[in-house]
């Protein structure tokens, strides 16, 4: 990141000013603070009818069940996408 040196400083002292550091830093501050914000906000609880059982639950955690199916729906796919090519090369 060159124009984020500063000119002028020996390259021992230029060092220690990391600017690329203090972005990743800030950026990550930034999700936690965002990922605390949407836990804050999505604490209402809720009926979920699963096919044999019904549970009350938060949205959190409605949304992060979607999500880990989601994942794992995803993986699985491109796993037999990959095996599906495999046999189709030979």
């Amino acid at each position: 990141m060159k124009f984020l040196r500063r000119k002028g400083f020996d390259p021992e002292t230029r060092e220690t000013f990391q600017p690329r550091l203090w972005l990743i830093v800030a950026g990550l501050a930034l999700i936690i603070a965002y990922v605390v914000a949407f836990v804050a906000q999505n604490n209402k609880s809720v009926k979920v009818h699963f096919v044999l059982v019904t549970a009350n639950t938060s949205v959190i955690w409605l949304i992060l069940l979607s999500l880990a199916i989601g994942l794992v729906g995803g993986v699985l796919l491109s796993q037999l996408e990959r095996r599906r090519g495999r046999k189709q090369r030979d």
